[in-house]
């Protein structure tokens, strides 16, 4: 039986991010491959797709740091469709090389020769579309003019940090000189305004059609935004920010699991006493652009609403930090009622805390069991399946993770052989879909796996590795992987353990 508190029922999906989908035009788009990903899905008796966050991506080409947190990939529009829709030509799309190896997206091909094809899709569909466009630029003013006028003065100034902008005006955003602005780069911030259209045409097309298979989408809400973004340039006053726009301190983890040094993300850190004076606005704001997207917000690094890791800025690593505490329920409670129809996820991940163990419990979100943690010889985990409760989602492994194969090739032989006695992993199996069955059959009223682990990938399949700045985000899909035989043994177990999709996405 269903817990009364549990946000989600009983049910499973699988997490692939945007980018891993097969395409011909070097990265995965909302295009065929999502629709086809979808109807795998469906097959399979999966309830939910789970992605990592759809924003924008710039240099790192990590989507936890994003020029916004509102804005759509240009990259993820998929060609073939404007294609459809007059808006390019395949001579045009097949003139670009995009890339020559379909196993790995390559970001610097993408980034030189994506946008010069929206532009000839925007000079071709903006005056046909006017209405379109103008009644969602209506929709979303709170974002989108902000958004696009500081894409078009990034590209004004090389792409440089809004930080390292020349124009101190425009930096601090003095209304005469954004003025002047806005007429001098009209045809970049129309640019900028036809992409957010674009991507959010057909996300809502896919997103309608996976509701039609009864899939929802489970999307990853970064707690930070980045410093060169529209965000803190717009907002300011909800950062902690200098008199100049600098970070006074900035965000990150200390030494862990994944690191020696800690993680030091630079993010700049909110100014919450400044947000609770305008009842968490800016939260607010935030919270409903993510729900026009996703049907439940996995909420990244959670405990950073019970206490955070501040970095002085400037440091080299995060080892100098100290815990600050955060806003717990004042903020929390505020989304909770504005939002009572959102499902919320917290990733409670990291050391055990008893403040952050306490602000999920008042919370009555569902934290995180990942079991490639579960297996420590030296140590009697809580994330063994005995321990969930029911409001928790189970884990195989996260985007942080390396691919079981992977995890069970390189774990210590101890840590191995309490997951081989604990599970009863044997190799008629097949070790991985052990750790698979192990999740599916828990009690928490979610389970997730990566795809990769569903295709018994190894370690080259890995989306990242934290603390590393090589390889990450970069893993796709083969076409064909997919196969019917697949989607029949997954749903032969997801149908075992009381998981087949019911239409609860």
């Amino acid at each position: 039986m269903e817990s009364k508190d549990s946000y989600i029922k009983r049910s499973s999906g699988i997490l692939m991010p945007i980018f891993s989908l097969p395409s011909p035009y070097g990265i995965g788009t909302l295009g065929k491959a999502a629709r086809d990903f979808v109807d795998f899905l469906a097959a399979a008796g999966q309830a939910w797709w789970q992605i990592l966050p759809v924003g924008p991506t710039t240099y790192g080409d990590s989507p936890y740091q994003s020029p916004s947190s509102f804005a759509g990939n240009p990259y993820f529009i998929d060609l073939d469709s404007l294609k459809e829709d007059g808006l390019l030509t395949q001579k045009e799309i097949d003139a670009v090389n995009w890339g020559d190896d379909p196993a790995r997206v390559d970001y610097n091909a993408l980034y030189q020769n994506r946008y010069p094809l929206l532009k000839k899709a925007m000079e071709r569909g903006w005056e046909r579309d006017q209405k379109a466009v103008s009644a969602f630029v209506a929709e979303n003013a709170g974002w989108l003019p902000d958004y696009a006028l500081f894409m078009a003065l990034k590209k004004h100034f090389h792409m440089a940090s809004w930080l390292d902008w020349p124009d101190k005006n425009a930096r601090l955003r003095k209304r005469d000189t954004l003025d002047s602005y806005r007429a001098k780069l009209d045809g970049d911030i129309r640019l900028y305004t036809y992409i957010q259209y674009l991507f959010f045409k057909q996300w809502n097309d896919l997103r309608t059609y996976a509701h039609g298979k009864g899939v929802g989408i489970i999307g990853d809400m970064p707690i930070y935004v980045a410093l060169d973004s529209a965000d803190v340039w717009a907002s300011p006053e909800s950062f902690q920010l200098d008199k100049n726009g600098f970070p006074v301190d900035v965000a990150g983890v200390p030494p862990d699991y994944f690191s020696a040094d800690g993680q030091l993300w630079g993010n700049p850190l909110y100014n919450y006493e400044e947000m609770e004076k305008t009842g968490f606005g800016w939260w607010i704001r935030r919270v409903d652009g993510a729900s026009k997207l996703y049907d439940v917000l996995r909420i990244d690094h959670f405990r950073g609403f019970a206490a955070y890791w501040a970095v002085p800025y400037g440091e080299k690593t995060a080892v100098n930090g100290r815990w600050i505490k955060g806003p717990g329920m004042s903020l929390l409670g505020v989304l909770k009622n504005w939002f009572p129809n959102i499902r919320f996820i917290a990733e409670d991940l990291g050391a055990p805390s008893p403040d952050v163990a306490q602000l999920l419990t008042d919370s009555g979100f569902p934290g995180m069991k990942v079991l490639e943690f579960a297996f420590d010889a030296d140590d009697s985990s809580s994330y063994l399946p005995h321990a969930y409760e029911q409001n928790c989602i189970c884990y195989a492994g996260t985007h942080d993770n390396d691919t079981l194969t992977g995890w069970i090739a390189q774990c210590k032989p101890a840590d191995l052989q309490k997951a081989v006695k604990y599970l009863g992993l044997n190799k008629e199996e097949g070790y991985v879909w052990g750790v698979l069955r192990g999740g599916m059959s828990s009690v928490a009223c979610l389970f997730v796996a990566q795809l990769q682990d569903y295709l018994e990938l190894d370690s080259q399949a890995r989306i990242n590795t934290p603390g590393s700045t090589e390889g990450n985000w970069q893993w796709r899909m083969r076409k064909g992987a997919l196969t019917k035989a697949l989607a029949a043994r997954i749903a032969a177990m997801t149908a075992l353990y009381d998981r087949t999709n019911n239409g609860v996405g």
